[in-house]
């Protein structure tokens, strides 16, 4: 039985959508982009194809919604020339260098360095312009002892936050509330998202690019994002302690949702990667197309893993800059493989049940 290099699932509705029906490119109304930090290069190639080979057959308005990495990718994917934004994105991620014990404050600069590459100088207004996509950015803002960037005390705080989490999820709102940077052009499905606090601010000029760092700003790793522009004021940060991979309502009424993702499976929250038992909302993903790397292919890249940044810490530059360049190349196959799912039609040939 031949090896795929690609997996599909897909919540109920979508299965059964797709088997009775075929798959319409034109009814994708979402698409989502988890937490990931440097996972998102096993995806850079499935990007490109994804935005080269569907993307112009989409009638809009498309939502993008992303936490942390996602929100960097579709900072990509909605300026005017979203496969030359990607190629910047990885060309910068790729190449980004540190000193012998880099402190928050430097990794914090590379990360404004990096996206100001990314966006150049019209990046900001194609993306709040674009004529497709509506991109929305998912942060959180930090409560009480979560607040304060004394690496102690904060520390302190993410630990209870996460023995909290552990008996419920609801606890985090003790910690952080959910806030949704939105593109008011249109109401995007996930616009009134319950379960936690949640603070709603317009995207505009004066905040994408803060909201964009602060949902990429990993508690300890790098420095919260403090007092964005037309938000309330507080210390902002990554998106994915409450929305690691999105347990939102991703699709409105008969759309699809598209989720690109590192994994075959979704975890709603940060602190829940080690809590097999926690699952997202079956209706929050009941037209979510989930499209991931499978086993045998990620057995196959170097060290036989998706990279990730303790990357950083367990090779020296050059063997995690030769590691993660193997796996953007090898990841042409993940592209060639959906190119050519989509060209036959064979999506509901291939689509397994979620769970």
């Amino acid at each position: 039985m031949k090896q795929h290099s690609l997996t599909f699932r897909a919540g109920a509705g979508a299965l059964d959508s797709i088997r009775n029906h075929g798959f319409d490119i034109s009814s994708v109304g979402t698409i989502a982009g988890a937490s990931g930090g440097a996972k998102w290069l096993v995806l850079s190639q499935l990007d490109r194809a994804i935005l080269q080979n569907l993307v112009p057959n989409m009638s809009g308005p498309v939502h993008l919604i992303g936490s942390s990495i996602g929100s960097w990718r579709f900072a990509c994917y909605a300026q005017r020339d979203p496969v030359a934004a990607i190629d910047r994105f990885e060309q910068a991620y790729l190449e980004q260098t540190y000193s012998e014990r880099p402190d928050i404050h430097e990794i914090t600069a590379k990360s404004r360095e990096i996206l100001a590459f990314v966006l150049g100088e019209s990046g900001v207004d194609e993306i709040l312009t674009h004529p497709l996509f509506r991109m929305h950015v998912m942060t959180v803002r930090s409560r009480h002892v979560t607040a304060f960037e004394i690496r102690w005390l904060l520390a302190a705080g993410l630990i209870t936050a996460a023995a909290l989490n552990a008996v419920s999820r609801k606890s985090l709102g003790l910690f952080f509330e959910r806030a949704l940077f939105f593109d008011s052009r249109d109401v995007p499905p996930f616009f009134d998202v319950s379960g936690f606090p949640l603070q709603r601010i317009k995207l505009a000029a004066g905040n994408l690019a803060d909201a964009v760092v602060a949902s990429g700003s990993i508690p300890l790793v790098l420095s919260g994002v403090r007092d964005i522009h037309g938000a309330r004021p507080g210390v902002y940060r990554d998106g994915g302690v409450i929305d690691y991979h999105l347990d939102l309502p991703h699709s409105a009424h008969e759309s699809l949702t598209l989720f690109p993702h590192f994994y075959d499976r979704i975890v709603p929250g940060w602190f829940d990667k080690k809590l097999k038992w926690r699952k997202p909302t079956p209706g929050n993903v009941d037209r979510t197309i989930l499209i991931s790397p499978s086993a045998d292919f990620v057995s196959r890249l170097p060290h036989a893993k998706i990279p990730d940044r303790t990357d950083f810490v367990n090779f020296s530059p050059q063997e995690r800059v030769t590691a993660w360049r193997s796996c953007v190349a090898a990841c042409a196959e993940l592209a060639d493989e959906f190119n050519e799912v989509m060209a036959r039609d064979q999506l509901a040939a291939r689509l397994q049940p979620l769970w």
